[in-house]
């Protein structure tokens, strides 16, 4: 396990840069750098856009609506209809543009001058955020098989917090759901001196659904998002669960009116329609096991059994791989920097026509 220094940058040269915190000007950007290809399998999106008659409803009802007008202060209606559709207390529920935003505001709550303790690999905006805040942030080195190492992270945090415990369920990059007592022992170890974060992001192609923990103690949250099977990443929305008291908390970190009224009304409609997202969940992982099995022949390359929409490819050669597909028109993501991801590519689960395109590129890969 490591612990990231406390940042120490020397003063900036120019003083235009004066005013920035040192922390701020030594963390790196979000690592992402645009691509463009025929076949997007690379940023764990829904292959599929809203549906058709879901897109029409949800335009005229932005039509109905008052542009001239602020949105809800706080999305309160749509708090109403999440709340509704997780069968939870709306007072427990914060609604922001994409979870990536209530990333940083828990580590704005939860994170400055106090801990992070996370996992790695891991996703990588929560150290990204603590960084910038000057959070000290402890990392402990997932299994080999990339499960929790519960001992390793019982042992941290019983050195103490105040601070953030982030957990996702299942892992991003690697796809791995952990066991659920796995999961309990590492959150009930945390007791009341951490904020502990389960994000769920990829929850509907797992089949995990961890708001059970979450309502045993009040300091737990459960971060949920339409950007994967909701198929609505281009709206920017995001939501976590929590107990009341913890949700008026972060609230108070969210900036007034900041959900749209257009893309409020698409969420309440897709919020009212639901069913399209069970059965599009079931599409990917029937395509993500097809995938799998056929790919469980290779010699040379290795796919990682995964509880998401997308897998590890493992490679002999990372960046030789990554330009392969992409001179097919397979747009993937770069993961072979991350620790223990040597050579790994993360491939997104497509439609069947993007899917069986991605299977004889890689098999062909395999045969070189």
């Amino acid at each position: 396990m490591t612990s990231a220094p406390r940042i120490s940058v020397p003063p900036p040269s120019g003083a235009s840069f004066s005013g920035v915190r040192p922390e701020v000007r030594a963390t790196p950007a979000y690592p992402f750098t645009p691509v463009h290809a025929p076949f997007k399998l690379d940023q764990n999106e829904s292959a599929l856009d809203f549906p058709p008659a879901l897109r029409k409803l949800a335009l005229e009802r932005m039509m109905q609506r008052d542009w001239n007008r602020y949105p809800d202060l706080h999305a309160e209606s749509l708090q109403q209809k999440i709340g509704a559709y997780e069968q939870w207390d709306p007072a427990g529920v914060v609604v922001t543009p994409g979870s990536n935003v209530l990333i940083k505001l828990l580590m704005e709550m939860g994170g400055i001058g106090q801990r992070l303790l996370t996992v790695q690999p891991t996703f990588s905006v929560y150290e990204l955020e603590a960084q910038m805040l000057g959070a000290q942030v402890t990392r402990v080195p997932l299994r080999a098989d990339f499960g929790l190492d519960v001992e390793g992270l019982k042992r941290e945090l019983a050195l103490g917090g105040p601070g953030v415990l982030s957990l996702i369920q299942p892992h991003a990059p690697t796809g791995f759901l952990d066991a659920e007592s796995d999961l309990q022992a590492v959150v009930d170890a945390a007791g009341d001196d951490w904020i502990v974060v389960i994000d769920e992001a990829y929850h509907q192609f797992s089949g995990g659904d961890h708001r059970s923990l979450v309502r045993e103690r009040n300091n737990r949250i459960s971060l949920r998002t339409f950007s994967k099977a909701w198929g609505l990443a281009g709206l920017r929305l995001g939501y976590a669960l929590t107990g009341v008291e913890l949700a008026a908390n972060l609230q108070k970190l969210v900036s007034a009116f900041n959900v749209n009224t257009l893309t409020q009304a698409v969420a309440e409609v897709a919020l009212e329609h639901p069913e399209y997202v069970k059965a599009r969940a079931e599409e990917v992982v029937w395509e993500r096991e097809r995938m799998l099995r056929e790919l469980s022949a290779m010699t040379k390359l290795h796919a990682h059994p995964s509880q998401a929409n997308f897998f590890l490819l493992r490679t002999p050669d990372a960046d030789h791989a990554y330009r392969f597909l992409l001179e097919r028109g397979l747009l993937v993501r770069r993961q072979d920097k991350l620790p223990m991801l040597q050579g790994c590519l993360r491939v997104s689960v497509g439609t069947k026509e993007q899917n069986d395109l991605l299977l004889a590129a890689v098999l062909e890969l395999d045969a070189e």
